[in-house]
């Protein structure tokens, strides 16, 4: 969901990279805190795979693309701070050497995508991870519906920054921007959401340690032989 430069005016992207900026002032310091031998690896893991699945978009609306976002599979793998970390990084590339999503924007999207989608997706899945049964599917249930409400929330995010300072008419009202974001990431999130399932149901299935939201359960939840 990258924004391109001139779509949004520059005193709403200034407010937003300021958001951006004490957002992930947070998340270094709580990421920091955190940090061991099994996330500083995986982390990096977790940014290139983003990397790749971000490379692959379509346009959505002028200046604004769809892509898959990565956020709630960083949350569940490294935790919802260095995540968001994650996330912001590759952004930042894809931005500055790419030219996927405009510099001046670079405040709207790390807000949209590594803030809200991340956070988003983690705190659903924290949440029916402890309500959902301890059973070998809670794990994929939870991040498919995690997925698919970080990314709309996500899509949401430009919405709001639409209405605050949208610089250019793309031809639709505020309800049938916010509809089409809304349709197209739902889309989007339900890909995500497989994609996401299978890749941190096998990392739990084989290395329960190395997956983040697992880990600080007070219970296991993949299977009843899996120890945490």
């Amino acid at each position: 969901m990258h924004i391109s430069n001139g779509i949004i005016d520059n005193q709403v992207a200034l407010l937003f990279a300021a958001i951006a900026l004490a957002g992930l002032g947070l998340c270094f310091v709580q990421g920091r805190r955190e940090l061991d031998d099994r996330l500083v690896p995986m982390a990096g893991l977790v940014a290139a795979f983003i990397f790749a699945v971000q490379m692959l978009n379509f346009q959505v609306l002028p200046g604004v693309s769809g892509h898959l976002l990565g956020g709630t599979l960083a949350a569940i793998l490294v935790g919802p701070y260095l995540g968001a970390i994650c996330v912001s990084i590759v952004l930042v590339v894809q931005a500055l050497i790419f030219s996927d999503g405009g510099v001046t924007a670079l405040g709207l999207n790390v807000t949209n995508m590594a803030l809200l989608g991340t956070a988003a997706g983690y705190l659903l899945v924290a949440t029916l991870l402890r309500v959902l049964p301890r059973r070998a599917w809670t794990l994929t249930v939870a991040a498919v519906i995690a997925s698919v409400v970080s990314v709309t929330v996500a899509s949401q995010g430009f919405v709001l920054q639409y209405y605050l300072g949208g610089a250019v008419d793309v031809g639709r009202s505020l309800g049938a921007i916010a509809a089409a974001m809304a349709g197209t990431h739902l889309l989007i999130g339900l890909g995500e959401g497989v994609i996401t399932a299978l890749t941190v149901t096998y990392v739990a299935k084989v290395r329960p340690d190395l997956v983040y939201a697992v880990r600080n359960l007070k219970r296991p939840v993949v299977s009843e032989a899996v120890t945490v």
